[in-house]
């Protein structure tokens, strides 16, 4: 049915006249669906956020405007806490978050949102990878408890016994560490955080957070962590797995070590429960960060576009599910994995998302 739909829509959005399409800006759109939703949409919708989700993103308001070309997508990537921060204020239709809302976030978008609040819908799955910079070594494996003590300044070169021991077959050099982290509050972060808390909770002592807790070399977002790895020879740091290009480390799960992918990925997300956020059908995810399954990355962020359930226009809401039912569906989750190496979403949590995505309300 919603193939059906879109078909409609790129058939009619073909022969509109093109002084239609050019009312693409409106924040009240005029061209209003005929019954059964077969119409073209106008518009715009505004979004900021994470920068884990940046190339997809990009890869999805490309699809979707060729298939609703008078709809107006912007997405600003300032990182997971900004777009929490814009949705709340109002300032942005659409939050795109690595770290679902916390209690007193789901508490105050209700201001903006209506006493439903908003709801998750996971629509990206990747990895969040360990770059390191470390010429020589090409196949760097760690298990969780040194990864925690490195990212703790607890081991601080790269000869310590603790990685030979990780590394028979490795000549580790006596290079000094250095650790990066994201300056800014980010879900990868938090995501991250929760991984280490629950696989390596003797060595990690700290909180889980969205800013880092340890001080040490920092810089903005993905890129700007893989960055500063690339330009210093010895560093280690973590990022969404779509910016990484060169060496990343291989984790320590059960008796082996795993190295990052979509398909390790997505094992440990069909594995995760449902969180308890209030709202009935929400997927906010708990994800089964101390897995010891074979095969399975449990270094895994799940990230979400967080809507209102419901806005004031009825015409915002329509344009708020189109978008969000694109990047659920088949065509959209392709696009992401072909532009940033995400793993798609299952065809069963494609389904919740999209019962989900259906109840946003407006008016």
């Amino acid at each position: 049915m919603l193939h059906e739909r879109r078909a409609r829509a790129r058939l009619l959005a073909a022969i509109l006249p093109l002084t239609l399409l050019a009312a693409c800006g409106n924040d009240d759109p005029t061209g209003m669906l005929a019954e059964g939703g077969g119409g073209s949409l106008e518009g715009d919708i505004k979004a900021s956020g994470s920068s884990a989700q940046e190339a997809a993103m990009t890869a999805w308001i490309a699809g979707y405007q060729g298939e609703q070309p008078g709809v107006l997508v912007q997405y600003d990537a300032i990182g997971s806490g900004g777009g929490r921060e814009n949705l709340i204020a109002g300032a942005t239709d659409i939050g795109g978050t690595d770290a679902f809302l916390d209690e007193e976030e789901r508490e105050a978008v209700k201001e903006r949102c209506g006493p439903r609040g908003a709801l998750h819908v996971p629509v990206y799955i990747s990895p969040i990878a360990l770059p390191y910079n470390l010429p020589g070594v090409d196949d760097l494996q760690l298990t969780p408890g040194t990864l925690a003590r490195i990212l703790d300044q607890k081991i601080t070169t790269w000869d310590d016994p603790a990685i030979a021991q990780d590394n028979p077959q490795a000549d580790l050099p006596d290079t000094r560490i250095t650790v990066v982290h994201r300056s800014d509050d980010s879900g990868t972060t938090e995501n991250f955080l929760e991984y280490l808390a629950a696989a390596a909770p003797q060595e990690w002592p700290h909180e889980v957070d969205k800013a880092w807790p340890v001080p040490a070399e920092a810089a903005p977002q993905n890129t700007g962590v893989i960055q500063v790895v690339n330009a210093t020879e010895g560093a280690i740091g973590y990022a969404d797995a779509s910016v990484v290009t060169g060496d990343a480390v291989a984790i320590g799960v059960g008796e082996e070590f795993v190295t990052f992918s979509p398909k390790a990925a997505a094992r440990v997300v069909d594995a995760s429960d449902p969180v308890d956020t209030g709202l009935e059908g929400d997927l906010a995810l708990e994800l089964a960060r101390d897995t010891t399954a074979s095969g399975a990355y449990p270094i895994v962020l799940v990230s979400y576009l967080v809507a209102c359930t419901h806005y004031e226009r009825p015409q915002r809401a329509e344009l708020v599910r189109d978008f969000l039912s694109y990047i659920v569906s088949e065509e959209g989750q392709r696009a992401a994995a072909d532009a940033a190496g995400s793993s798609p979403i299952s065809d069963s949590l494609r389904e919740r998302a999209l019962a989900l995505v259906d109840t946003i309300q407006g008016g």
